[in-house]
């Protein structure tokens, strides 16, 4: 059975430009030697918008802001500093690019891709972090396959 046109459906928390950011930003990162999983728990409990992990296992969030209001809504994203070696801020043109801080980097996006605007800092996570980050990165990629091959499977338990 051929995998080709299965998806995984939205799951309804993010906004329609939300979501054409985090693909033209998922584009960019694939392009770019990285793989990537959306809305992925972390270890403190916390769901970053983006994850993504390339082959010599640096890792980066990127955390989706669709308008200023959601930018300033946002009061967690210094925490993902220690759960990443890169946190970027992603947004599109309707969002001023000068609202968002220079602790991230800056990537503008649209359905089709993105371009970074400002590289992030190099800050190397803790061994332990990365650890039991690309453990549930693994996990929940692996999780995410199997709902699309089996789709009637029993997934809550």
């Amino acid at each position: 059975m051929p995998d080709e046109g299965l998806a995984l459906p939205p799951d309804g928390r993010q906004s329609e430009t939300a979501l054409m950011i985090a693909r033209g930003v998922r584009r960019l990162l694939r392009a770019r030697g990285f793989s990537s999983l959306t809305e992925l728990p972390l270890v403190d409990g916390r769901r970053a918008d983006i994850v993504a992990v390339n082959g010599e296992g640096e890792v980066l969030i990127v955390e989706v802001k669709s308008s200023p209001a959601d930018f300033r809504a946002d009061r967690k994203w210094r925490d993902y500093l220690a759960a990443c070696d890169r946190l970027y801020f992603a947004i599109s043109v309707a969002t001023p690019a000068g609202i968002m801080p220079a602790e991230a980097g800056l990537i503008l996006a649209d359905p089709y891709g993105a371009e970074i605007l400002r590289e992030a800092d190099l800050r190397r996570m803790a061994s332990a972090t990365r650890r039991a980050l690309l453990l549930r990165f693994a996990q929940a990629a692996a999780d995410r396959l199997h709902r699309l091959a089996d789709p009637g499977g029993a997934w809550e338990a």
